[in-house]
């Protein structure tokens, strides 16, 4: 698989990694055993990056990755990614002071089994804690050797530029897809300038830009996606029409839906990292061919004229779901 560094200093990591919140039955029941066999499936692909955090599944995502190290070794063969910041409950609080940070940090690690995550993010910024100061916390784990790295999620381009003037970030998540384009109003460029990696999170529109046909109906309760606006009606219907020449396309190429559209996250933001989430091991080979498909500039022109920038319906998030996120 085609590899790209991780931040200014690496390490490098296969283009697309595996994001691992479905270990934890955010998108349906699961089997420890299913996502054990998911993670002895990516090392034979080369999918050598997984993504996680505290609050998936409560826990349970980080303490099915530290089940399979124990059972099968290979904890070297991958570079982690863990998150800290979310307080989960009916009120959804944020938190980035360095007690709170460190005790999220420390319980992440003894789930996951390990000494140290190469990557840490900041699930979501807390607003009453200056990003300087979070700085400051995230350097004393680095120089603790509790983590390799420093990453935000879905923060705005300004605040990527006040952290960096006290350390590098390594990585921005966000999310980016065909049918969610925000990041190419300067966080993309943000990014580029200041020598961090972009990672895409929900690159494949959770599951709406794949083959897999999706039924609203049959969202399971705590599913994130039932509350979803672009999930319900009048916008499902919409967008699911819309999307039927995005995978004519695909069919006429031979080729995955979910291939071709990780193959644009690619093309539109080179040397990014996409981390879509799967349990299925023959999804999981269909996102890592997209590293290497070659998407041509014909190829890129055809989807675009088929899904312009801004076609899809409906908010990316509920109210709750948005809190926390940076505007710009």
């Amino acid at each position: 698989m085609r590899e790209v560094k991780l931040g200014q200093n690496g390490p490098t990591v296969g283009a697309v990694g595996l994001g691992c919140m479905s270990f934890g039955g955010v998108y349906g029941a699961t089997t420890v055993e299913e996502s054990h066999e998911t993670l002895k499936k990516a090392l034979d692909l080369g999918v050598n990056h997984l993504d996680v955090a505290n609050i998936y599944g409560a826990g349970v995502s980080e303490e099915v990755m530290g089940s399979f190290f124990r059972a099968n070794g290979n904890r070297d063969r991958f570079v982690i990614a863990t998150k800290g910041g979310i307080v989960t409950g009916p009120n959804r609080e944020f938190r980035n002071e360095r007690a709170y940070l460190t005790e999220c940090l420390d319980a992440s690690l003894k789930r996951l089994g390990t000494d140290h995550v190469e990557l840490y993010y900041i699930h979501r910024r807390d607003h009453r804690v200056p990003v300087e100061d979070v700085m400051e916390t995230l350097v004393s784990f680095i120089e603790a050797g509790k983590i390799g790295a420093i990453g935000f999620s879905e923060i705005a381009p300004s605040t990527l530029q006040q952290a960096s003037l006290v350390h590098p970030v390594a990585a921005v998540q966000s999310e980016y897809s065909l049918w969610t384009r925000l990041p190419e109003l300067g966080m993309l460029q943000t990014c580029r300038e200041l020598g961090t990696s972009f990672v895409s999170f929900s690159p494949l529109g959770r599951g709406m830009l794949t083959d897999v046909e999706i039924d609203p109906a049959m969202f399971p309760e705590g599913d994130f996606r039932r509350p979803n606006p672009r999930f319900n009606e009048p916008h499902f219907a919409s967008n699911a029409a819309r999307l039927r020449r995005l995978k004519a396309i695909a069919a006429r190429e031979g080729v995955a839906t979910a291939t071709l559209a990780l193959a644009w996250t690619f093309r539109r933001a080179p040397d990014s990292i996409a981390i879509p989430g799967t349990r299925s091991q023959e999804h999981l080979a269909e996102n890592a061919a997209a590293a290497d498909f070659e998407l041509t500039d014909a190829l890129l022109d055809e989807i675009e004229d088929a899904l312009p920038l801004g076609w899809a319906e409906g908010s990316r998030y509920t109210e709750a779901q948005k809190r926390g996120v940076e505007d710009y």
